[in-house]
């Protein structure tokens, strides 16, 4: 069976709504994840009706 890969290899993950990165270890070798949502809802410019 192989060897298990590093946590801190783990290459970064681009997707249709979001980024995920590994973040370096910390004192303790914990390695996190850092995630960064792309906004996919586009927002219009409100414009005020006319009065009748």
């Amino acid at each position: 069976m192989g060897k298990p890969a590093d946590p801190a290899t783990v290459p970064p993950c681009k997707n249709r709504f979001f980024e995920t990165r590994a973040l370096p270890k910390n004192d303790k070798g914990f390695v996190g994840f850092e995630t960064i949502f792309e906004p996919w809802q586009k927002e219009a410019e409100y414009t005020v009706p006319e009065r009748p």
